[in-house]
């Protein structure tokens, strides 16, 4: 080996450890510029509320009506997860190229994870009707649709969809719907109700990872 070998060896291994160590800054960077550790805060909230609500009697413990309450704090907890798709510096991750969607992917199934386990915490010891199950479900659609709304409306409006859709679900559950796509307000055992709400996180997740939220000019 040459002495001039050896000094071309020395740069790439610096630009390695470079890389290696500035991976875990650059993902908390990104978790900061879309407010996580607040979403985070608020999602606690959101499972603090729902643990208040079934303790004192704040909503119906039997019957369609018993779904109302915790179907609006899941859409509101998902709504929360779609409006960390927005920074005010844009998409400032775009320069390291295949990091980002990493990144995105990474953000929104934590957060969706994150919210579905706070929100279980909310209930634990308490007497949910329908159970944990139509919750985490209701969650993880409503996120997908939230996410699916950033690429048109970005970040900070992506709760409009979750919530527009919750108010129209109310109808359908208070209605007696038993359509599939109406899976908010459905029974943990419809197995329809579930496919719906999976295939909203499929899409919504697979669209926000390779395209990422709208970002107007006064974001860039």
């Amino acid at each position: 080996m040459t002495a001039t070998s050896t000094r071309n060896q020395q740069p790439a291994q610096v630009m390695a450890a470079r890389r290696i160590l500035g991976a875990p800054r650059l993902a908390w960077l990104h978790l900061r510029s879309r407010r996580v550790p607040a979403g985070l805060l608020a999602l606690a909230l959101c499972g603090g509320l729902l643990h208040a609500a079934l303790r004192f009697n704040w909503t119906f413990t039997s019957g369609r009506y018993a779904q109302l309450l915790p179907m609006i704090i899941a859409a509101g907890a998902a709504a929360l997860i779609a409006m960390t798709a927005h920074s005010p510096f844009g998409e400032a991750e775009r320069p390291t190229g295949r990091w980002l969607p990493y990144l995105r992917l990474g953000t929104a199934g934590g957060m969706t994870a994150a919210a579905v386990g706070l929100l279980q915490l909310g209930v634990t010891g308490m007497s949910l009707n329908e159970g944990i199950a139509v919750l985490a479900r209701n969650v993880i659609g409503f996120t997908g649709l939230g996410l699916l709304c950033s690429l048109v409306t970005g970040g900070l409006l992506a709760w409009t969809v979750p919530l527009g859709y919750m108010a129209f679900c109310q109808y359908a559950l208070l209605a007696s719907w038993t359509s599939p796509w109406t899976w908010p307000g459905r029974p943990p055992g419809d197995r329809g109700a579930w496919i719906c709400a999976c295939i909203c996180l499929a899409v919504g997740l697979l669209l926000y990872t390779i395209r990422g939220p709208r970002t107007g000019p006064g974001d860039e």
